[in-house]
C-alpha cells in the first residue's frame, strides 16, 4: 500500500471540499483517487457516488455540510476520474472495489452514503462485509430488481440528447423536476459543482459509463435481495419525483430493511439531497450522530 500526501499534513484539518487535496492509495493493481475532510476522530463517512460521476460531482454543500462534524472520504471507484484500472460491469465488482479502497486506507468501520448508484454497491458491502459498516445512509438509490432500475440506460440517453438540443446539463433534467423550484434548484446544484476551480478530477471515459450502465441494467434485472440480513441503521432519502430510481424504490427499501427510516422531499427529483441540501445535512447528522 502507497499514500501520497504530498501536498498536505495528515494532521492539517481541510473544512472545504474545494480545497481538499486529491490523493491515491493503492491496493490491489488499482491507485485509487480520492480527498479527505473533516475532523481527523471518529467514524469516518464513504461516499459512494453516482452514474458518470467523478470526484467533482458531489455537491459540496452536501460534503461542507456533513465534514463539519464528521470526516468525510470521497473516492473514485476503479477506472473512474483518476483511478486505474478498468470499471466492472457488475454492482457487486463495484462493491468488492470499494471495500478494497476503504481497507487500504487502514479503516476497520466505516459509516456509508451511498447516491444512486452508489447506493446499490452501498447495500452490496452491507451484505458482503457487514462487520465494516456501522451506517448506511442511502439516496435516490432502490433494491436489487427495484421498479425501473433497468430503465436508466434509456432515459439518461434520452436526457442525455435533450440536453444537447436545449444547450444544458442532463443533469437538469434527470435530478431535478420542471418545475419553477425544481428547475432554479438545478441551476444552483451545477453552479455549485463549479466552485472548485483547480485541481480537478478527469472527466469519465466513455468506456467506464457503459460499463456503470450494464452494472445498473444488470441489478435491475436481479433478483431480489435479502435485505433483512442488514441489521445497521439505515437513512433513506428521495425526492417525491424521482424519474432516474423511482421513489417508490426508497419506499421498498424503507420497508423492507429492519432498521430504517425514510425521508421524502417535495417538488424533488432524483437530486432531492441537493436541492434540500440543509435539511439533508440536517437530519444525516442527527442520523449518524445517534
Amino acid at each position: 500500500m502507497t499514500v501520497n500526501d504530498a501536498q498536505e499534513a495528515r494532521g492539517h484539518v481541510v473544512a472545504s471540499y474545494k480545497n481538499a487535496t486529491t490523493r491515491t492509495v493503492s491496493a490491489d493493481g488499482v491507485t485509487f483517487a480520492y480527498r479527505e475532510l473533516g475532523p481527523q476522530s471518529g467514524v469516518p463517512v464513504v461516499f459512494l457516488t453516482h452514474l458518470a460521476a467523478v470526484l467533482d460531482n458531489w455537491d459540496p454543500r452536501v460534503v461542507d455540510g456533513i465534514a463539519a462534524k464528521r470526516r468525510v472520504i470521497t473516492f473514485d471507484n476503479r477506472g473512474i476520474g483518476a483511478s486505474t484500472g478498468a470499471t466492472p460491469r457488475t454492482i457487486q465488482a463495484m462493491a468488492k472495489d470499494a471495500v478494497t479502497f476503504i481497507r487500504a486506507l487502514g479503516l476497520e468501520y466505516v459509516d456509508l452514503h451511498g447516491f444512486s448508484m452508489g447506493g446499490m454497491i452501498a447495500q452490496v458491502i452491507a451484505q458482503t462485509d457487514p462487520q465494516l459498516v456501522r451506517k448506511l445512509i442511502l439516496t435516490g438509490t432502490g433494491p436489487a430488481g427495484g421498479e425501473g432500475i433497468k430503465d436508466v440506460t434509456r432515459l439518461s440517453h434520452l436526457d442525455t440528447v435533450r440536453g444537447l438540443f436545449t444547450l444544458q446539463d442532463p443533469k437538469q433534467f434527470l435530478f431535478f423536476t420542471r418545475t419553477a423550484g425544481g428547475r432554479r434548484a438545478g441551476k444552483q446544484f451545477l453552479a455549485r459543482l463549479k466552485e472548485r476551480t483547480h485541481d480537478r478530477d478527469k472527466a469519465i471515459t466513455l468506456t467506464s459509463y457503459g460499463a456503470q450502465l450494464k452494472a445498473i441494467h444488470r441489478w435491475g434485472l436481479e433478483r431480489p435481495h435479502d435485505l433483512s440480513v442488514v441489521r445497521q441503521p439505515v437513512l433513506v432519502a428521495n425526492g417525491e419525483s424521482d424519474r432516474m430510481v423511482p421513489t417508490v424504490n426508497s419506499a421498498d427499501l424503507a420497508r423492507r430493511l429492519p432498521n430504517a427510516e425514510l425521508v421524502i422531499y417535495p417538488d424533488a427529483g432524483h437530486g432531492g439531497i441537493f436541492q434540500y441540501h440543509r435539511e439533508f445535512v440536517g437530519t444525516a447528522l442527527e442520523f449518524l450522530e445517534r
